[in-house]
């Protein structure tokens, strides 16, 4: 494939599966479009002169994508934060002391109750 034979329908097609993976929430899915996106993107960067009027109209999809997948990288973060917040509080009791300070009590990583019948 050229820059000169680059198929717009197809592109524009891909930007599309990505809008839809995207909303889906399908990582895997938006995946295995990354290496076929990234060449035809390449193509066109290559000698996008004479093929200004075909990339325009996609400039917009493209522009929607990426505000996607910064939504969705933003709620991968959101979600890491929550649970590694979980995890602290499994580990550790924060209370107060008398003046208000924080305090942070280590607790056991396995229970010291053993129950018997």
């Amino acid at each position: 494939m050229t820059a000169e034979t680059v198929d717009f329908t197809k592109l524009d097609a891909l930007l599309e599966q990505e809008r839809v993976f995207l909303l889906e929430g399908d990582l895997e899915g938006l995946g295995s479009l990354l290496p076929l996106k990234e060449q035809m993107v390449e193509l066109l960067l290559n000698d996008a002169a004479p093929n200004v009027a075909m990339i325009k109209p996609l400039e917009g999809k493209l522009h929607r994508n990426q505000l996607l997948l910064d939504g969705a990288l933003k709620g991968i973060q959101t979600v890491a934060n929550r649970l590694a917040a979980l995890r602290q509080v499994r580990s550790t009791l924060e209370t107060y002391d008398s003046l208000g300070r924080k305090q942070s009590v280590r607790t056991p990583s396995q229970p010291k109750v053993e129950k018997r019948a």
